[in-house]
């Protein structure tokens, strides 16, 4: 009889304690990165945390510089039934995202962010006054102009994600020689 009373001092204290530590370990583990605003893990039973399956987390952000980990850390996010992830301003390598929208049910996962006219600009130093002209074959069209060698036209350039990098290819012939890679997180979901 003092086995299964043990059993259930164990399993409720883990379900108090496991979130906590988790949340704990989250908000260190994105606080090297990033400005944290709040993180919270929770799962029943708690002890699932152990084999890193969750409910639901949420985590908001109020700035978060990725340096190749974003990945890692979208890679975590398979075992969370329920993900909810905001960040104000997100940069990683030359792109800078704002009001970044991450939301998780199951395996659907959706995501959204605004990129502004002058991190573009930063991102794609060649093309300056870019204006979205359209959508196109997963991409956004873009249409600025570009300077080189002395030579400046109007172009049209597709920013699209691609293999876990967004690129932009201008819309001239080779193009793809042109290739400009403004994000590039190796192993991460994109693309796939």
């Amino acid at each position: 009889m003092a086995i299964p009373a043990v059993v259930v001092v164990v399993l409720a204290g883990a379900q108090l304690v496991l979130p906590g530590l988790a949340t704990r370990t989250v908000r260190d583990q994105l606080a090297r990165h990033g400005e944290v605003l709040s993180v919270s893990i929770s799962a029943f039973p708690a002890i699932e945390l152990l084999w890193h399956r969750a409910d639901s987390a949420t985590v908001r952000l109020r700035t978060y510089r990725s340096s190749g980990v974003l990945a890692g850390a979208l890679g975590q996010i398979s075992g969370v039934d329920s993900v909810d992830l905001s960040i104000g301003t997100l940069t990683s390598g030359a792109l800078t995202l704002h009001d970044v929208r991450l939301t998780k049910r199951g395996s659907q996962i959706r995501a959204s962010a605004e990129i502004r006219d002058r991190d573009l600009r930063t991102a794609v130093p060649l093309m300056r006054s870019v204006t979205p002209v359209r959508s196109a074959h997963g991409g956004v069209v873009l249409r600025g102009e570009a300077s080189l060698f002395g030579i400046t036209a109007t172009v049209d350039a597709t920013i699209q994600a691609l293999d876990g990098r967004i690129v932009v290819v201008p819309d001239v012939p080779f193009g793809a020689l042109a290739t400009v890679t403004v994000f590039s997180d190796p192993g991460s979901m994109c693309g796939r």
